[in-house]
């Protein structure tokens, strides 16, 4: 068995502690929490199962002090001196913070702390999940194998938000039902870096590295009122938008990872050309010498989407959990480790303990 510490219990982190407590492979040993009204409760207590004996703390010595493998780190922020302790102390670390998806990327000065730390505790560190992760890196190397030559690859990710009811997140953090204006260079360069060095990650593992990364906004506007679950999105205002990260090889576009997110597809795009918006998922389209163009679609109601999509990245992280533990020291991309393969628990089994 290998010892788990599940460090935030957010969404994601909720998500993962109950699959590493169901895992029958993992032993969750730990759990640190960041809420004072968390700590002291039962590890099954923060996710929804019977209690198993594991009590959350949010002191970092206790963590420090349990005898464990690896560490799901899965803060919203991420506090580089905690992790450079992990590191030191033993602890491996599967993370779906993005920091740590291509070490180029880093800072220099980040990057070398980390290494330090990883050789100081002959430990190792992974970043993955849903996008990036999975979508970026893990899908598409999969299907370049029946290739030759890549001429140019497109990810895009489509994501209805017409039934999440979560006004604060809709219409003050990602500007729908607002006045079209030119995108907020702060969420330019959040997508930029969150999603350029799993670009350049997944060029680099192909022989094509990137000359560099570029990203555009553009929106499409409500042609009349459009009531969704979080209010109403006035005419005129936004109502989707598509966020554009390029990587760039030879003067031209390589590579190019697309965020179609809506409220509706009934868009007013003035001169431009319709957009063309899929179901809630991803389409991967590969030209080369062997084209693909493959969907994935997630098969939920939407109306259930907030409270399942978080699945899609913890699980990532947790069947990673093995392959990090058996790899050598350092910080450990996608391109590094081996495929990791899940291990599952009967279905009944899992029903008996919900």
């Amino acid at each position: 068995m290998i010892s788990v510490i599940q460090w935030a219990t957010g969404n994601i982190g909720t998500r993962s502690l109950r699959a590493v407590i169901e895992h029958p492979a993992l032993e969750l040993v730990g759990v640190r929490v960041y809420g004072a009204d968390k700590v002291g409760l039962d590890a099954g207590e923060l996710c929804g199962l019977d209690p198993n004996g594991v009590t959350a703390t949010d002191d970092i010595e206790q963590v420090l002090a349990l005898d464990a493998d690896c560490v799901l780190y899965m803060p919203r922020a991420c506090d580089l001196d905690d992790v450079c302790r992990l590191l030191e102390h033993g602890f491996d670390i599967v993370s779906m913070r993005g920091e740590f998806h291509r070490p180029a990327s880093m800072p220099i000065a980040d990057r070398e702390r980390v290494e330090a730390a990883c050789a100081a505790g002959g430990s190792s560190i992974h970043s993955t999940g849903s996008s990036p992760g999975f979508i970026t890196e893990a899908v598409p190397m999969l299907l370049a194998t029946l290739q030759r030559r890549l001429d140019h690859l497109t990810i895009d990710e489509f994501a209805d938000l017409s039934q999440r009811n979560s006004p604060e997140l809709l219409f003050r953090i990602m500007g729908f039902g607002q006045a079209p204006s030119t995108f907020d260079e702060r969420r330019l360069g959040h997508l930029r870096n969150s999603f350029g060095p799993s670009l350049e990650l997944l060029a680099e593992s192909l022989g094509l590295p990137l000359d560099s990364v570029e990203v555009r906004g553009e929106v499409g506007l409500a042609p009349q009122p459009i009531e969704i679950a979080a209010g109403v999105i006035e005419a005129g205002t936004v109502a989707a938008q598509r966020i554009t990260v390029s990587g760039i090889r030879g003067g031209r576009e390589l590579l190019c990872f697309r965020a179609n997110w809506y409220c509706s597809t009934d868009l007013d795009n003035g001169s431009g050309p319709a957009w063309e918006l899929a179901d809630t998922g991803w389409r991967i389209v590969l030209d080369g010498d062997a084209p693909l163009d493959v969907g994935i679609r997630f098969a939920v109601p939407l109306d259930r989407m907030a409270e399942t999509s978080p699945g899609f990245t913890a699980h990532r992280a947790v069947n990673a959990v093995p392959a990090v533990c058996a790899a050598p020291p350092g910080i450990r991309t996608s391109a590094d480790l081996p495929q990791f393969i899940p291990q599952f628990t009967d279905a009944f089994e899992g029903e008996s303990a919900r």
